[in-house]
């Protein structure tokens, strides 16, 4: 076997999803559990380089450590971890993670933000060839910016951008899947526009727990039906994938079926564990949405 090479036996059925878990309260970066990204992307067609660019937004609401005199710090953390990684984190093994934090000392919050961009830079990151930085860091170190409660006042609250797809009435029976009800009008001049749903839910690829989401689709092109495309968006109802996942098959399954001259999708899942995680893809350089709440969240 390929020494690089993602270890086989990061699964989603060999981590702690849907398991009884012990929850360490000491500091213990081998709690992450990387995936690699691969085994889905060729599943939904990807050959080679992925058509788009984009990150991975997770916000942590639960995260706390002790000061060197043993008093209990709170804050939030915003994590971004670009969709070129080779693999994503399975979010209990996240959680778990983080929660190893509790009773551990660090001198501020800074010495916080790099070990937890330390380490989920290496998860991310492992079972690859490319060679660390002159410092000895992986390539594309993620972000990670901790926020403070003197700034929780400021955090806001922001619903996605964009023409409300569920004004539709519409009859939906699919709860799977479903590309080809996804359409464009062919003949009429190209349109940039921007529609939102939230409408959007998925199921845990594991535990089958439900995943809620809102989600944003920004393209340049021929006009993509409204109907058949929030009646797609509705058939992932019932579908057991992870988030990162839901939003590339998304991606994928309009751009191939669309051909958009430009296309950008956007999701914002509720909370899990006392973590969130907002996939953006992208076919075109631009930069990250602003990591802001929806209601929902």
């Amino acid at each position: 076997m390929d020494s690089n090479a993602p270890d086989a036996m990061n699964s989603p059925e060999h981590s702690q999803l849907g398991q009884a878990s012990a929850y360490a309260d000491h500091y213990d970066a081998s709690l992450l559990f990387p995936m690699a990204r691969l085994a889905k992307r060729v599943e939904i067609g990807i050959a080679g380089a992925p058509p788009f660019l984009g990150a991975d937004m997770w916000t942590a609401f639960e995260l706390s450590w002790l000061n060197l005199r043993g008093k209990p710090q709170v804050a939030l953390a915003h994590i971004t971890v670009p969709c070129e990684s080779p693999n994503i984190i399975e979010s209990k093994s996240f959680k778990l993670y983080l929660n190893s934090f509790n009773n551990t000392r660090f001198p501020d919050a800074e010495a916080v933000r790099e070990r937890l961009r330390s380490d989920l830079s290496e998860a991310v990151w492992r079972g690859t060839s490319v060679e660390p930085s002159a410092k000895g860091s992986p390539p594309a170190l993620i972000g990670v910016r901790i926020l403070l409660p003197e700034q929780f006042a400021r955090q806001s609250v922001q619903e996605l951008d964009g023409l409300s797809l569920d004004r539709l009435d519409i009859e939906c029976s699919r709860y799977t899947p479903a590309p080809d009800l996804l359409r464009v009008a062919t003949g009429e001049a190209p349109v940039t526009e921007v529609l939102t749903s939230n409408l959007l839910k998925s199921n845990c690829l594991v535990t089958g727990q439900p995943d809620w989401g809102t989600v944003q689709i920004s393209y340049s092109g021929a006009p993509i039906e409204q109907e058949g495309l929030l009646q797609y968006l509705v058939s992932f109802r019932n579908h057991n994938e992870f988030h990162e996942q839901c939003v590339e098959r998304i991606f994928m399954d309009i751009w191939s079926r669309c051909q958009p001259i430009k296309l950008a999708v956007y999701a914002r899942y509720t909370r899990r564990g006392g973590l969130d995680i907002n996939p953006f893809r992208t076919s075109y350089p631009q930069a990250l949405p602003a990591n802001v709440r929806t209601a929902r969240q």
